[in-house]
């Protein structure tokens, strides 16, 4: 079974221009500057501050990042 990650919005909808293979890929989707994939991997702080930025964008829109199963 293949899981792909995408985002649910505030009314229960699926927003599919966000669907990806990993959560932290959706969420490479979702903050609007550049995200080096490398340095999350390696670089704690940089993994912070990218996760900081995910959540409050997450927190402002009422959007949740979900797992769903294809």
């Amino acid at each position: 079974m293949n899981a792909d990650w995408t985002v649910k919005d505030n009314t229960g909808q699926l927003l599919a221009d966000f669907a990806a293979n990993s959560r932290l890929d959706v969420g490479r989707k979702l903050v609007p500057q550049r995200v080096d994939p490398f340095r999350l991997q390696v670089s704690a702080s940089y993994r912070e501050t990218f996760e900081r930025t995910l959540s409050q964008i997450l927190q402002r829109n009422g959007w949740q990042i979900v797992r769903v199963r294809a």
